[in-house]
């Protein structure tokens, strides 16, 4: 397996791109997982002033690919989500939201990622996808 990025780095790579513009921050990256938050700022609320889904699957997502960055097989090229599911359980209008990814299966084609969203009010959402493995041609 290539060296794990670690979060300075995850960090950099974001920047440009949706998790730099929506200001991710990568906190922690280790064989366990990844921990991420992100600061609420208006531009991440829906029209009726709470947080947009959007916002809550990007964190989730995001930490749950860079997870699968760091864990990809020796020789992998990268990896796609495949598939996603969330299911939002509260949410909030201020302050930050942190998301905890872990690795559920870690296989040569397929990785399947957990994550929860909290809050200081509480758990935001819980997220799992299905990454697929990209290898050379």
């Amino acid at each position: 397996m290539s060296p794990t990025p670690n979060a300075t780095e995850l960090n950099a790579r974001g920047i440009g791109h949706l998790p730099g513009l929506l200001g991710l921050e990568i906190l922690r990256v280790a064989p366990d997982g990844v921990q991420s938050r992100l600061a609420l700022r208006p531009e991440h609320m829906a029209p009726n002033g709470f947080l947009h889904a959007a916002s809550v699957i990007a964190l989730a997502d995001t930490s749950c690919g860079y997870g699968c960055v760091a864990r990809l097989p020796e020789g992998a090229r990268g990896f796609t989500t495949i598939e996603l599911k969330a299911n939002f359980l509260g949410t909030a209008r201020e302050g930050v939201i942190e998301c905890r990814a872990s690795p559920l299966h870690l296989g040569r084609t397929t990785q399947v990622w957990d994550a929860v969203v909290d809050a200081r009010t509480g758990r935001i959402a819980v997220f799992r996808c299905t990454q697929m493995v990209l290898w050379p041609k």
